[in-house]
């Protein structure tokens, strides 16, 4: 499983990183983490607003910071 984190590197972008990196710490699911912060590779997913979050090149949130709980459902 890749999991990527489309932003700038803005505040939310790196909550998402974060909480990310603690669903799969909790879930011990075996995934590898990317960030993607150049501005045209974001706008090929098709995301107009960060941050984003894409697993396995499936766009899966927009524009939102996702509480490790969330991350959880959509990884497992």
């Amino acid at each position: 499983m890749i999991i990527k984190i489309l932003g700038t590197g803005c505040p939310k972008c790196k909550k998402l990183y974060a909480n990310v990196e603690a669903a799969l710490r909790e879930s011990q699911i075996d995934a590898t983490l990317e960030k993607v912060e150049e501005i045209n590779k974001i706008i090929d997913y098709g995301v107009m607003m960060t941050p984003a979050l894409v697993i396995d090149e499936n766009v899966k949130s927009v524009g939102k910071v996702l509480s490790p709980k969330d991350i959880i459902k959509l990884i497992s």
